[in-house]
């Protein structure tokens, strides 16, 4: 090769490496979490999950500033047009008009917002901290544990996830808002701890799990501050997507009768199954605005879990 030809290559790997250093000073290479943020904050469909999931937590929390009225508060002015056959609607003050008691239902309608996301919060916190126990278990002990875990998780995952929490509920004695967190969170134990068992497998025979062991650290501090630490990445993934669809199942519940039977509490699944279909011929309203909020809100918690989840796998970086 000329001397003309060493030097143009000399040249072309000093703009290659000049290239690899550049991008590794970038912020985004720094850290895998501002990477994630970073990937996110570039695609549209995380935008747009994480706008409808912002406004649907602003709703929630400053309900008592956004609602016109009183949710529970009767009003002579409803009253007086509501019948066995007519439900007031749209009228001055009242911008989505009454509901079958003559309540305010724009404000049970935003007042619903808070006790959807508290029964979805609940439910996928508890399904998580319960998944999380049995999948950190399984994944660190393996063996005969391992295999008496999964095999429990693999009964609850044969039954479907609506059916089996309908059979929780069931088995109360009396149905309440408790019944339906509970029932829901129970669903989604399986799946979380089935995730966190394969992501902690993965880091048993990791270089950095390996290193940790030949210098003698214990293997509760292994496992601790290792391996679990590294896991949960993919799990709080799947929490999100596991917050839809506790609100569609906590709805079902609702829709179903099973729910929570106190008609003084606004709940969108409560007000889709007992306002809603009770009065349907008559005002369709009652059902139409609390379906398309649960349908938004399930939408952009899916939309977010489903752009975190491709932003957390490592194929999809480059």
């Amino acid at each position: 090769m000329s001397g003309r030809g060493v030097t143009a290559l000399a040249e072309r790997k000093k703009a290659r490496l000049d290239e690899l250093a550049r991008a590794s000073a970038e912020p985004g290479g720094v850290s895998m979490f501002r990477d994630i943020v970073r990937r996110l904050s570039r695609n549209p469909v995380a935008v747009t999950g994480a706008v409808i999931v912002g406004l649907f937590v602003l709703v929630a929390i400053f309900a008592p500033l956004i609602a016109p009225h009183d949710p529970n508060q009767r009003f002579d002015q409803l009253l007086d047009g509501l019948t066995a056959d007519t439900i007031p609607g749209s009228q001055d003050g009242f911008v989505l008009g009454s509901d079958p008691l003559g309540r305010d239902f724009a404000s049970r309608l935003v007042y619903g917002a808070r006790q959807t996301l508290l029964v979805g919060v609940l439910a996928t916190l508890i399904g998580l901290a319960f998944g999380v126990v049995i999948g950190a278990i399984a994944g660190a002990f393996g063996g005969w544990v391992d295999v008496v875990l999964m095999r429990l998780t693999d009964v609850m995952l044969a039954l479907p996830g609506l059916l089996l929490a309908i059979t929780l509920v069931a088995l109360a004695s009396r149905s309440s808002q408790w019944t339906v967190i509970f029932a829901v969170s129970i669903v989604s134990v399986p799946i979380f701890a089935r995730l966190l068992r394969g992501a902690m497998l993965a880091q048993r025979e990791s270089d950095h799990v390996l290193a940790a062991r030949a210098l003698g650290v214990k293997e509760r501090a292994i496992v601790l501050r290792h391996m679990l630490p590294n896991s949960l990445t993919p799990v709080i993934a799947q929490a999100t997507l596991t917050f839809a669809v506790a609100i569609l199942e906590a709805a079902a519940l609702s829709f179903l009768g099973l729910g929570d039977p106190d008609i003084n509490r606004a709940e969108w699944g409560l007000m889709l199954g007992v306002d809603g279909q009770r009065y349907f011929e008559i005002r369709p309203e009652l059902a139409y605005f609390p379906a398309l909020a649960i349908i938004i809100v399930a939408l952009g918690f899916t939309l977010l879990g489903e752009a975190m989840r491709e932003a957390i796998d490592p194929k999809n970086r480059r």
